[in-house]
């Protein structure tokens, strides 16, 4: 029996989503938002982690892992650049609400834009010189990006150095919606709710014609520039809201979180957003949401046997790249492909 035949339940489960009927669709979608938004309240022994309440382990790392890996998704999944410098907009995004929150009166959904706005605009500085740059090239160039971010922040005053920001204020209620460190339903939800955003924009964009050149360009950069493809503005197009993306993530946990520090924006979170979306499968949004889960939730639940955990949570990667090498849910056409391959051997 082949390995892949112990994937039918998720080819069963593809089958019947694509089957069904739009009103059909929308109530299975409602169904699982549904579930989802309840899953704080089903915090039980077996769930919770040692460190932290259930909760607060659904919101970072699990919940902003899947937000930046959405965004990072976009640059990774659907423009086929490698971006190793992505912590470097959920940084500046950080810093922008730990500084404002911290020296003016504006909240976080006031500083919110603001964060996204310096995002989307360090990723096109960025963007501009580097993206006719290609594949281990581009790769060095955002790395040392997120390098150079992380240092300037370490040895700059106004950033306040090694020291950190504390006393980062937390964002003003919603209604009856109370924010507080001991009950993170809330943040949990409006995370939810920017993931939700985010999935929807990606797909809008998708099948419009800036997924059509994203598409173009990943699988073949000549070729889509020779058909008239623009293919610079398209990838400023895809690192830019990216940023957006990494930066929202970054003002919400710096509200989150209320202190930051350079060392919390390490190469390290990149290579593991990366990771999530290797693990899940590239370019795909819902594989993309199931690796970032995974890999969110398995380290701290498993934090009890200290070092140990790297170790096994290494053996999963290995495991599963082995079993699956487009990762948990590869792209629908990528997966046809490798079928019709493997046919024809």
């Amino acid at each position: 029996m082949k390995i892949r035949n112990y994937w039918n339940l998720r080819d069963f489960g593809a089958n019947l989503w694509e089957n069904a009927s739009r009103p059909k669709r929308v109530a299975i979608a409602l169904i699982s938002i549904g579930f989802v938004a309840l899953l704080p309240f089903m915090g039980a022994s077996f769930l919770a982690t040692p460190i932290a309440s259930y909760d607060a382990v659904l919101v970072y790392p699990v919940g902003m892992f899947v937000l930046m890996s959405l965004g990072l998704n976009i640059v990774v999944g659907k423009s086929g650049m490698l971006d190793l410098g992505y912590v470097a907009f959920f940084a500046i995004g950080a810093y922008t609400m730990a500084i404002l929150g911290t020296t003016t009166k504006l909240n976080t959904w006031e500083v919110m834009p603001i964060g996204i706005a310096l995002s989307m605009i360090a990723g096109v500085l960025l963007g501009i010189p580097t993206l006719r740059l290609r594949g281990d090239y581009l790769a060095i160039v955002t790395l040392g990006f997120g390098e150079i971010v992380r240092l300037v922040l370490l040895n700059s005053s106004w950033s306040k150095g090694p020291n950190g920001i504390a006393n980062v204020p937390m964002p003003p209620n919603i209604g009856p919606l109370k924010f507080e460190l001991e009950n993170q339903k809330v943040f949990f939800w409006v995370v939810m709710a920017m993931i939700l955003l985010t999935i929807w924009m990606i797909r809008r964009l998708t099948v419009r014609r800036p997924g059509r050149a994203w598409e173009a360009i990943r699988q073949d950069e000549d070729a889509a520039e020779l058909m008239g493809v623009h293919t610079l503005k398209y990838k400023i197009w895809s690192f830019t809201l990216g940023a957006a993306v990494g930066g929202a993530a970054g003002v919400l946990y710096a509200s989150k979180n209320l202190y930051i520090a350079p060392e919390m924006f390490t190469l390290n979170v990149s290579i593991l957003i990366l990771a999530c979306v290797v693990f899940g499968g590239i370019g795909n949004i819902w594989g993309v949401v199931i690796g970032a889960t995974i890999l969110g939730y398995l380290p701290d639940r498993i934090r009890f046997i200290s070092d140990a955990r790297l170790l096994v949570f290494g053996l999963v990667l290995v495991i599963v790249m082995n079993f699956r090498p487009d990762g948990l849910l590869p792209r629908k056409k990528r997966e046809k492909a490798i079928v019709k391959r493997e046919a024809n051997a």
